[in-house]
């Protein structure tokens, strides 16, 4: 499986701190933001990666992680999205980098603290379709509600008024090589986009996605509190991941 990690955009939420910069090489707390989400790749096994970005920094992705050897990578690949397509446009551009292979896709702004690497072996294992990553929110609203029945998804609503269920759909995604196929019929949405969720709502008409749980806290990375929050709960795992370490040196 390979992974691809999307990283374009204005980050127009983020201005003025965006004004010089791409969104997703702002730092959250001691690294740039587009490390989190190649090491969630790669902590799950996955070792070809993209990264589609866009906008006048590109070329700054390539001076920053060059071919990914501080990941333990051999090669990095880089494509451009040029303008604001959405989500489902900037993934078309994987097309030939897929070469018909699954695809595990991650958004350059999020950041989680657990590991999807069984989610990862358990599509690898999938004959077909989708599957994508949830997680039980407060604020569902703000995000893309999985509606379940059972053991399936049989809808996804984008931003509802009166959501469905709490269970929020994670910018973590995997699809098999049809996903290109569903992506070309898209229609662009009132925001002028090809929404992610219009190729998530095909796989479950086609009664093909799948879905699991993200274990550990997830957010976005996209908004001044959301920027906040991220280098705040990372700072808060990294001390608990010490405090073992640190009573045992008291006891010796």
């Amino acid at each position: 499986m390979k992974g691809v990690v999307l990283a374009g955009g204005t980050g127009s939420r983020l201005y003025p701190l965006t004004k010089i910069t791409n969104k997703h090489l702002l730092p959250v707390y001691d690294k740039p933001m587009i490390y989190y989400p190649i090491q969630t790749l790669v902590d799950a096994g996955i070792r070809e990666i993209l990264i589609v970005t866009g906008g006048k920094n590109a070329g700054d992705f390539l001076r920053l992680l060059a071919n990914g050897k501080e990941f333990g990578l051999r090669h990095l690949h880089y494509t451009y999205q040029e303008g604001e397509g959405g989500i489902a446009e900037a993934l078309a551009l994987a097309e030939h980098f897929a070469d018909g292979d699954k695809l595990c896709v991650i958004l350059g702004d999020n950041i989680i603290e657990g590991s999807i690497r069984d989610a990862v072996e358990d599509f690898r294992r999938q004959p077909r379709g989708a599957k994508i990553l949830l997680k039980e929110v407060p604020d569902a609203e703000r995000f893309g509600v999985a509606e379940i029945v059972g053991d399936r998804i049989v809808g996804i609503e984008e931003k509802p008024k009166r959501p469905r269920s709490n269970y929020a759909v994670t910018g973590i995604y995997m699809y098999d090589n049809t996903v290109f196929d569903k992506i070309r019929t898209l229609v662009p949405s009132e925001r002028g986009e090809l929404e992610i969720t219009d190729v998530n709502n095909a796989y479950i008409r086609e009664g093909t996605m799948t879905f699991s749980f993200l274990e550990g806290w997830w957010t976005d990375a996209g908004t001044f509190d959301s920027l906040l929050r991220a280098a705040n709960l990372v700072v808060q795992s990294r001390r608990r991941a010490l405090e073992p370490a640190a009573v045992g040196s008291d006891k010796t």
